[in-house]
């Protein structure tokens, strides 16, 4: 399948950073891998200064205008590679430079301004409680606009749209301010791909003239094949993401989707051959594993068009092919299945988690229509929906920015009422003072004062970061993406300001252990009456110092969520409904709608770092349950029981995302027999209602193993909460979870 990508394969994933140095993923950014000919531009510290300087001369200009400024600084001064071991350019500078002289400072001042908010925040997050941030990391350009116009097509377009506003004598001061952003970014892109032109022509090597050609093109307008296409996708990513400061979050739209027209017409034109495309999907494929963003790149593939039939394609089946020959994981790979989904695409993908490419999750095309609709879509808008994040998905036509993104940790208010509100962990009053122990008598009683908490941190909250939210184009104008939408250029006016759906992302975080929780409250404290309110708060306190017996019994009561209990299953169901219900009472800082995703990111390590012990058992600091999984090893009857508890919540109501996280036994999957149970389990879930799944196959033995001998388990990968990492990178506590859930599974 490929002539040189294995030849070439090391010098790639040096590319970013050096393979062989300790590198911390979370700051990824700043490193940089092989050297680059300092002939090209300057290296860090000069483009730093640069950007001081120019930054101090622009202060007071209109802030679109200061943003592109700088970023036309970074593309004509940064360093730049045509390296004959890749097919793809190379960029020096991707640490999103002009955080330090625009972004952070803005965001910064926009705080100062609203310092009460953001002392709210900071509480509820010191807390564990409630924590978010203002997002910039969650776009997915128009790949449409990208293919047909190309970056100067898009230029072309902004020039025609702000002419028909001047010569109608509608155009405002600050339109004109944006269109100066706009013209000026692009500008910039179309004079930094014509230096890699430039460059490519000093190149004596065998890629160097297709890497002319395709750049030559690029520059001038729109891709012309799926080597151009794969460059220009590769180029939008880079600047957006480590220049403009926006993440992309979609390779294409849908990546066999995007690639298709271009690879019919080069096969059946005989341009190249398909193991030449191949080779250069796998090149483009291995610029993510070298970037190795520690929450993973998506992409997607698949889907349905709105006449039923499927979007799966040739590409489809080859892009898999190459994935799996290449054993990466990053980019991570969401696969868009519904009825029409060839059975066949789906055990491939199926054979491929089983031996060990764990990065792909499976998205339900049908609850994400319903979500879509049930949010204003037409059928055919939502049947064409975009993914935008680890399992967020968005319509193509009306999508903007997610402008914040908040946890919540749905097990803190249980804590809340065993102490009146106070936080024992961050010694703040996070929740509302109310009942006191004594009073509550009934389970009735406890619970309506945890939904009483729950609904008091979270308004808390949002109105907090509503006031922030809605500076948020202060902060990022949105320049180089809002560009790539024709309603933004039709108006001349910034995606975050021009009236498209601008939600904020709510994650329901910990759902599982706080159903736990509730559940041993109402079994031990007000069903068998083995201790009081007052006794628990004592045991867990202590952090069940002294109460071994008690906590022994919590951790093995029978109803726990994730096991198909018809009781827990209700209260996880309830909570999540009660949840959406309340966030639809309020709007965020751009009057748009808050959604929720039952999808946790890091919360379950960092919210269960800052919660005291919990009555389901759990101790202080431990971690706590993801996504709409279970707590780790409370899942004891087997995969059928974990989905009907999680199919118990109404995943419509998580209007960006939902995701289940199952492990099975590698003895329940192998070979044929287990293939098709594989497959009879996934469509089990999709067909009960099931919006995301993704799968790891480990026996508690072999991870055992794993930690025991790291040094054999280089490769080992696990995924985590909506991304892969490498077993040997997590530290032993998390792997520990691990082991405990693989320990229990039937």
């Amino acid at each position: 399948m490929f002539k040189t990508l294995d030849a070439d394969r090391e010098v790639i994933e040096n590319k970013y950073h050096k393979k062989n140095e300790e590198y911390d993923a979370f700051r990824r950014m700043e490193y940089h891998g092989y050297d680059y000919d300092e002939a090209t531009g300057l290296d860090d510290d000069g483009i730093y200064k640069g950007l001081s300087e120019l930054s101090a001369k622009l202060e007071g200009v209109p802030r679109p205008i200061h943003k592109a400024g700088l970023f036309e600084y970074v593309l004509d001064n940064t360093r730049i590679d045509i390296n004959e071991h890749d097919y793809f350019i190379g960029m020096y500078i991707w640490n999103r430079p002009l955080r330090f002289h625009i972004t952070d400072k803005w965001r910064s001042e926009v705080y100062q301004n609203a310092f009460e908010s953001s002392g709210i925040c900071s509480d509820l997050d010191a807390a564990g409680a409630v924590h978010g941030w203002l997002d910039f990391d969650h776009t997915v350009p128009d790949w449409d606009a990208l293919s047909t116009l190309g970056f100067s097509g898009i230029l072309a377009r902004a020039r025609e749209c702000k002419k028909k506003l001047s010569d109608s004598g509608k155009l405002t001061r600050k339109q004109e301010d944006f269109f100066c952003g706009v013209e000026t970014e692009y500008t910039a892109i179309i004079r930094f791909i014509d230096r890699l032109y430039k460059y490519s022509l000093t190149k004596s090597f065998a890629k160097a003239p297709a890497i002319s050609q395709c750049l030559l093109h690029l520059r001038d307008g729109a891709p012309t094949d799926t080597y151009e296409m794969l460059q220009l996708i590769y180029i939008y990513f880079m600047l957006s993401e480590s220049v403009d400061h926006y993440q992309v979050r979609s390779l294409g739209y849908g990546l066999d989707g995007s690639l298709y027209p271009f690879y019919k017409n080069d096969i059946e034109s005989g341009r190249y051959t398909k193991d030449e495309i191949s080779e250069f999907i796998g090149y483009f494929l291995m610029q993510w594993a070298s970037i190795d963003n520690y929450w993973g790149q998506p992409m997607y593939l698949g889907g349905m068009n709105a006449d039923g039939t499927t979007k799966v394609n040739e590409l489809s089946y080859l892009i898999l092919e190459i994935y799996d020959k290449l054993g990466i994981y990053n980019p991570k790979i969401q696969l868009k299945i519904n009825g029409s989904t060839p059975k066949d695409f789906i055990l491939k993908a199926l054979e491929m988690i089983r031996h060990g490419t764990s990065s792909i999750v499976f998205c339900n095309d049908d609850t994400i229509t319903k979500c879509l609709m049930a949010n204003g879509a037409t059928y055919e808008q939502a049947v064409d929906s975009v993914m935008s994040g680890c399992y967020e998905y968005k319509t193509k036509s009306n999508h903007g920015v997610g402008i914040s993104c908040i946890h919540i940790n749905a097990l803190k208010p249980v804590s809340l009422v065993f102490d009146n509100g106070f936080d024992t962990v961050s010694g703040k009053q996070v929740g509302e003072k109310g009942a006191e122990l004594f009073n509550i008598t009934s389970f009735e009683d406890f619970y309506k004062e945890y939904l009483r908490q729950f609904e008091h941190i979270t308004v808390k909250f949002i109105k907090a970061m509503a006031k922030l939210e809605a500076h948020v184009q202060d902060i990022n104008p949105s320049i180089m993406y809002s560009a790539t939408l024709s309603t933004c250029m039709e108006s001349m006016t910034d995606a975050l300001d021009c009236g498209i759906s601008n939600v904020s992302g709510v994650l329901l975080c910990s759902i599982g252990t706080a159903v736990d929780a509730l559940m041993t409250v109402r079994e031990l404290v007000f069903e068998k009456k083995i201790i009081t309110l007052e006794g628990f708060k004592a045991a867990l306190d202590s952090n069940w110092k002294g109460y071994e017996k008690l906590r022994a019994r919590a951790l093995n009561l029978k109803h726990k969520y994730g096991n198909g209990d018809p009781v827990a299953d209700s209260y996880a169901a309830a909570i999540t409904r009660f949840c959406y219900d309340l966030l639809q009472k309020y709007t965020n800082g751009h009057g748009d709608r808050y959604a929720i995703e039952m999808h946790s990111a890091r919360a379950f390590l960092i919210h269960g770092g800052k919660t005291k012990a919990t009555p389901d058992g759990r101790m202080a600091g431990d971690e706590i349950s993801k996504n709409a999984s279970p707590t780790p090893g409370a899942d004891r009857n087997g995969i059928t029981a974990l989905i009907k508890s999680a199919t118990s919540i109404d995943a419509t109501l998580c209007t960006t995302g939902f995701c289940l996280d199952a492990m099975l036994h590698p003895s329940a999957v192998q070979g044929a027999d287990g293939l098709d149970a594989f497959y009879a389990v996934l469509r089990g879930y999709m067909e009960r209602g099931g919006a995301s799944v993704h799968f790891n196959i480990f026996s508690p033995e072999l991870l055992i193993d794993a930690q025991n001998n790291p040094e054999k388990y280089r490769n080992l990968q696990v995924r985590v909460c909506g991304w892969n990492v490498l077993w040997n990178s997590m530290d032993k506590k998390e792997q520990d979870a691990y082991i405990l859930r693989a320990k229990n599974i039937v």
